[in-house]
């Protein structure tokens, strides 16, 4: 199955490129967005949708290869070969249902998508300092 996944690509976050694909792909790995068999894009397709160079893309892939979140198959593609998915848990929904709330709070606030940002990473840095 051809994924669904398609790459946002920040050029002012100060994350490399490569590294902004890969977190997206663990990212969807985690909300099992892709799961086990889904084939990611091709680096052309990448190139022509996010304006990337494609030996970036594979740069990106080549790293999710040696964490072995994916695999290549020549002339079929890169698919994805385990999850990081959780099974779905009640306290998953709630906790997603909290953080919604949350967001509206914090946009009702006047808060732009940069402070929630910093606020997050702020708080994530405090209960998980060695991540």
């Amino acid at each position: 199955m051809v994924s669904v996944v398609e790459f946002r690509i920040d050029r002012r976050s100060g994350v490399a490129t490569y590294l902004q694909i890969v977190q997206q792909v663990q990212q969807a790995l985690r909300l099992g967005i892709l799961v086990e068999g889904d084939r990611l894009p091709t680096a052309a397709q990448v190139a022509a949708t996010t304006k990337v160079n494609p030996n970036t893309t594979l740069k990106a892939y080549r790293e999710l290869e040696r964490e072995g979140l994916v695999e290549p198959r020549p002339g079929l593609g890169t698919f994805v070969s385990r999850t990081l998915a959780r099974p779905d848990s009640a306290a998953d929904a709630l906790l997603r249902e909290e953080l919604r709330s949350w967001m509206q709070r914090a946009q009702a606030e006047g808060l732009d998508r940069e402070d929630v940002q910093a606020l997050l990473n702020s708080v994530l840095q405090e209960r998980y300092p060695d991540a």
